[in-house]
């Protein structure tokens, strides 16, 4: 009805439709203006976790270097005594299958962090997402750096027992503590323990991020 009169039914039908087409508008005016106003905030977000991802990568790689390093240079020439005799002794790290499993495993994880951190840069000049750009690809790299991680554990705590062993001797026989003449050896052994356990921290700490990102995909 309009001032009494009845309208006819094809205006009735205009005006519904150009009461919808400017509702629709409306709506999506809304719409565009919470997307606009939430995607600065997601963005900023998405940036920090891209920027921790390529931090951790840095850290990892550079522990497993500074491990591996260590290790490798492991060895040292001395004489060790048993009862008023002198024996030549000669220690190094490929004399035990425990460091060299760890140079192994340290070698593949500095392989990793430094190829992840290629990724991760390249993505971020880029601007597209560096943790989980597509879902294969995050159930990949979540598997890999757990894995590593656990290999590094293993490794380390393998490494661990052989070097408290060459510390403390033998006891109950009349082997020594072979860290006393073999001490720089010993020594680069125990630092490279250390930093192979911050590694793992690194690399767990990673794992922990891409499980973050597995659940925002």
């Amino acid at each position: 009805m309009f001032n009494g009169q009845k309208l006819p039914q094809p205006e009735v039908d205009l005006q519904l439709a150009e009461a919808n087409a400017a509702a629709d508008r409306q709506g999506a005016t809304m719409n565009g203006f919470l997307q606009a106003a939430g995607a600065p905030r997601l963005k900023g977000a998405r940036w920090k976790a891209d920027v921790m991802q390529v931090m951790l990568r840095v850290m990892c790689m550079a522990a497993s270097l500074t491990a591996l390093s260590f290790m490798v240079t492991a060895k040292q020439h001395s004489f060790l005594v048993i009862y008023d005799f002198q024996f030549p002794v000669h220690a190094k790290w490929s004399f035990s299958y425990s460091f060299e499993y760890l140079v192994g495993v340290l070698g593949a994880v500095a392989i990793h962090s430094c190829l992840q951190l290629l990724v991760g840069i390249s993505r971020l000049l880029r601007k597209s997402p560096a943790i989980t750009p597509s879902r294969n690809y995050a159930w990949l790299l979540f598997a890999g750096d757990q894995a590593l991680a656990y290999a590094l554990m293993s490794a380390g705590s393998a490494a661990s027992g052989v070097a408290n062993l060459n510390r403390t001797g033998i006891r109950h026989t009349a082997l020594p503590n072979f860290c006393r003449p073999l001490r720089s050896f010993c020594d680069h052994v125990t630092v490279s323990i250390a930093f192979t356990f911050l590694s793992c921290i690194l690399l767990a700490t990673s794992v922990v991020l891409d499980v973050v990102g597995l659940a925002k995909h």
